[in-house]
């Protein structure tokens, strides 16, 4: 196999692993965010709007690390910095 497929593989291989493993914790943050939250307006239903609105906060910051892998996922399969410097050798 040569360099490129080499880079290729790799990617491929690097991009699977972000995706899955960049997915675990966020998934599990927002299934115990919603868990708290629902606990939180079973214990205190007049504060429903304060809950609800730090609730959908939190779940954006939460989002926002699993958006940051897909990200970095599809550089590394559609941009790959790597491609340049691999042809230009």
């Amino acid at each position: 196999m040569d360099n490129i497929g080499i880079i290729g593989a790799a990617s491929i291989v690097v991009s699977g692993l972000t995706i899955a493993i960049g997915s675990i914790g966020p998934a599990l943050g927002e299934g115990r965010a919603v868990a708290q939250a629902l606990s939180a307006l079973a214990q205190q239903p007049d504060e429903a709007n304060t809950i609800i609105r730090t609730l959908f906060v939190g779940m954006a910051l939460v989002e926002s690390t699993a958006i940051y892998c897909f990200v970095i996922t599809l550089i590394l399969i559609f941009a790959n910095p790597f491609w340049n410097y691999v042809i230009s050798n």
